[in-house]
Parts: C-alpha cells; structure tokens; sequence
C-alpha cells in the first residue's frame, strides 16, 4: 500500500487506515483477522482512542501487538478528551490528558504511541493548556506526534498557529480527524483550507458516509447493518434522504462505468482528495475490510472526480467565495 506524509512531518502512514471504534464489541479472533488482513495488505495506521468500548478497543489492539504483528510495523493513533460525563462531555485540562494517556499506553502494552490526538475541542479549558499536555507528551518520549480531532476551522488554525509561533519549542499538529465524505463535505469550507495551508494533514473518519455510500441501503435497510439496529439508526439516518439517495446513485453510475464498486468509487474520491492523508475504515469482518482495501488500485479519472463533485457539492457562500462574484 502506498505511503504518505502525516502532515508537514516526516511521519509516514499507510494511505487507507485501520479504525476500531467497534472494537469494544469484536471478538478477538475477528479482531485478530481484521489486523492481519490490514498488515499483509501493507497498512500501517491504526486508529483508536480511550473511549472506545470504554478501553477496550485499545485493550484488544495491545493484546494483538507483537503476538500478530510487530508493534515496529504500526502506526498506533489514539484519542484522549471525551468523557462519559453528561455535564462536561470534554475534558481538554492538562491533568485529565496526561492521566488518559497513560492509562492508554497501559491497555495497548506500549511505551509510546505514534501519534497522539485531543480528541475534541474544550471550551472551558485554556486551548494553551491543552497543547501544552501535547508538548510533554512528546518531550516526555510517550508520543511521537501529536494533532486534534473534531475541531472547526477557527479553533484548528489557531491550535495549529500557536504551536508554530516559537520555532523549535513546541510540537507542530501534523493532524486533524474529521468526518468527510461525499456526503458530508462541511470541511472544506474552512477545517480543510486551514489544514492545507498549516501543514496539518487530514484524517477522514466515516469516509463512507457511515456505509451509505456503499450502495448497501439503495433498496431497503439490511437486517444485518448498522441502520438495521436500534443502536445505530439514528447515526446512520440523517444520510438517508433524498438528497444523499441522489449521491449515491451517482456513485454506483460511475462505478458500473468503471466496473468498480460504489465502495471503491467513494473511498477512491475521499482517499485523493486535496489534504487528505488517509481515510480510517472500519470494518465488521475481513471480507469487508478485504473489499476496502482493494481501492488502492483504482484512482478515478479526471471526468469522474468533476461528476461526483458536482452532484455532491456543498452550498458555501460568504464568506467562503470571493464576495465580488456573488
């Protein structure tokens, strides 16, 4: 699998990443397939975080370490800042960070993770504050880099900027994780230009639109998915309107043009969009991560790409354009 740059940093990951938000409820040997699968295919990134199953996903990640894959040949993401905390739903105070990672090294086995992610945006925590637990972290070796998650355009430039401010003495973002799609493309009106011009390379989770765009909900809800279950209905629901439906047919139109897969199609679009390092897929069983992982052959041509932008493009008005041409 091809490898890019995280960011503007010398960080290198595998260009589709391994997610294990459900891996609080993955058996092992399942669990224990996917990764493989992910490593003999040539991945590298595996994304997690401490809230995942509540530790689990990362217990179950540290458990496979070394025993299926040498921990020297993964790039192990995780996320310290939400909190099961109805009155406070992030905690971005140093104190609280630095606990939570060490608790995470403690569950994956490690003495370090590759790259270490404030997992949201905490108003009522100093942001100077926050990236400090980022610069000890690395300077304490349990981090080798460091980025943020779920943060609008406003809060990551300025994130981003007051780490750049003194040269040499703080850690630089090389990444931000956020959810982008064909059908959800509200960060390129300003998170996607401000990772681009900082240097701050861009994680895409749910780059599916939460398995929409995979053509599985066309003609009805399957029995066995995610908007199948009471659970997680309501996160697959606002993708299955009318305008999504006009998306996704555009998808599987190219795809039987190219004889692809919706999947691949939509994968491809996102995987090589503008900033984009690598989109993190998740993945109930090896068939399905085997079916995802077989987009590194396709790069959509130039007349499909402009297609699918058009059927799915965002309205962004002022600010965003040049306030001459409206």
């Amino acid at each position: 699998m091809e490898q890019r740059h995280l960011g503007r940093t010398g960080l290198r990951v595998s260009r589709i990443g391994l997610g294990t938000l459900t891996w609080g409820h993955t058996e092992e040997n399942d669990a224990a397939e996917l990764l493989k699968v992910f490593w003999e295919a040539g991945g590298t990134l595996i994304d997690t975080a401490d809230v995942y199953g509540d530790g689990a996903a990362e217990y179950l990640l540290g458990r496979l370490i070394e025993r299926l894959v040498p921990r020297r040949d993964l790039i192990i993401a995780t996320k310290a800042g939400s909190v099961p905390d109805p009155e406070r739903r992030f905690d971005g105070s140093r104190g609280h960070l630095l606990a939570a990672l060490d608790a995470s090294l403690t569950r994956l086995g490690t003495d370090y993770v590759d790259l270490w992610q404030v997992h949201a945006f905490d108003p009522a925590t100093p942001l100077e504050e926050t990236l400090q637990a980022l610069d000890i972290a690395v300077s304490s070796g349990r981090v080798r880099y460091a980025g943020v998650s779920n943060f609008c355009g406003w809060q990551l430039a300025k994130a981003a900027t007051w780490q750049l401010a003194p040269p040499g003495t703080r850690t630089r973002l090389a990444s931000t994780q956020m959810e982008y799609s064909l059908l959800q493309r509200g960060v390129e009106r300003e998170v996607l230009p401000a990772a681009v011009d900082l240097g701050v390379g861009l994680l895409p989770s749910s780059p599916l639109g939460r398995g929409v765009l995979t053509g599985k909900y066309r003609h009805a809800t399957p029995a066995d998915s995610r908007g199948g279950s009471d659970q997680m209905a309501p996160f697959v629901a606002p993708y299955l309107d009318d305008t999504a439906g006009r998306i996704v047919d555009a998808v599987a139109t190219a795809a039987d043009g190219l004889a692809a897969t919706p999947l691949q199609v939509a994968l491809a679009w996102v995987r090589d969009r503008p900033g984009v390092t690598a989109p993190i897929v998740g993945a109930r069983n090896a068939q399905q991560l085997t079916a995802a992982l077989s987009v590194e052959t396709l790069s959509l041509p130039d007349e499909i790409c402009r297609a699918l932008d058009d059927v799915s493009a965002p309205v962004h008005r002022y600010p965003d354009h040049d306030w001459s041409t409206l």
